[in-house]
């Protein structure tokens, strides 16, 4: 790299997913995602193009759910050192948003330039996430069952204490059956595998681990949120058909490998920022009052271990002064 990242670009990122949480909000429970990821890309775009950086985006969304995108290759930022990777999901949970659900997010991963793996034609991921203290118990080429009895005595709990978060689709049965079993806990979500795997990284969140089959991409945003936080990511690419199997063989992807955390992300200089759209357990929502709004963010810097929550007051009329993002209509 012709200068590496030194200042905490985090604190500036947050600009960013701000800025896509204030425009797509608008969008909570009017039935139109794609008119709420549009949104949240138009705004992403804009004000990532004036951070001070030379970035190109490696995970992009907009493939996999043909939506509005920041597309793989595309470069970002106003082309000044440091040089680095960009990892986008604008609005994470497009479907929470339409339905006005919780944990919809704006999120924004960055890294040295060749630190994020890159998965190609990879939609797909089978994974586990844990925080600090269950780091080291998991392993994705266990069963289900040995995981969760695994995790619980890392966390120093009964299994029927444990608590874990699993994206509720038919190929995620196996896993539901088997804690059910158990006799473990489940949280099922409908979308937004990266909040999932958030909760269950953070301390004191309620949640010990998540498990199932996944995004890929938000595989990678959450090994760079674990970076910062200490946890751990294990996963597997799973093609959900012979085509797909047969195109990520061609681009050289070893199917049953098991991807670590660090092969995901191979150092600690990433920079993670997070905004809540709709309010959750994870993060308040976007709140609109007369001329404004408020955010809560998340904010983590990988060589420094820190964790902030921002919560901040928006005014319109002010920023709109300065910032071709459309956050309201401003009378004159």
């Amino acid at each position: 790299m012709v200068e590496k990242p030194d200042r905490n670009l985090a604190l500036e990122l947050v600009r960013v997913t701000e800025a896509a949480a204030l425009a797509s909000g608008r969008w909570m429970g009017r039935g139109n995602k794609e008119a709420g990821d549009q949104a949240a890309v138009d705004a992403m775009r804009l004000v990532l193009g004036n951070v001070a950086m030379d970035g190109i985006v490696v995970i992009g969304e907009g493939a996999k759910d043909e939506a509005p995108m920041l597309y793989n290759g595309e470069k970002i930022g106003n082309g000044r050192p440091p040089i680095v990777d960009i990892a986008v999901d604008p609005l994470e949970g497009t479907n929470l948003l339409a339905m006005g659900l919780p944990n919809a997010l704006a999120v924004v991963a960055l890294a040295e330039r060749g630190a994020m793996w890159s998965p190609g034609s990879g939609f797909y991921m089978e994974k586990i996430v844990v925080g600090r203290a269950g780091a080291g118990a998991i392993d994705i080429t266990a069963s289900p069952e040995d995981n969760i009895r695994n995790v619980a005595k890392a966390v120093d709990k009964a299994v029927e204490d444990l608590t874990l978060v699993v994206l509720n689709r038919p190929r995620n049965k196996y896993i539901i059956d088997a804690a059910r079993k158990l006799g473990a806990r489940i949280t099922l979500i409908s979308d937004g595998d990266v909040a999932g795997s958030l909760m269950a990284a953070l301390p004191d969140s309620g949640i010990d681990m998540l498990m199932g089959i996944g995004g890929t991409p938000e595989g990678v945003i959450t090994a760079c949120a674990l970076i910062c936080l200490g946890g751990e990511i294990q996963g597997r690419l799973c093609p959900q058909s012979d085509a797909e199997r047969a195109q990520l063989i061609a681009e050289g992807h070893q199917i049953d490998r098991v991807l670590k955390t660090r092969d995901l992300v191979k150092n600690d200089n990433v920079f993670f920022a997070a905004t809540g759209v709709t309010a959750g357990p994870l993060l308040h929502g976007v709140q609109y009052f007369h001329g404004g709004a408020t955010t809560e963010s998340l904010v983590m810097r990988g060589h420094s271990g820190t964790v902030r929550r921002i919560q901040a007051t928006h005014q319109f009329s002010k920023l709109m002064q300065f910032s071709a993002v459309p956050y309201a209509t401003v009378e004159a």
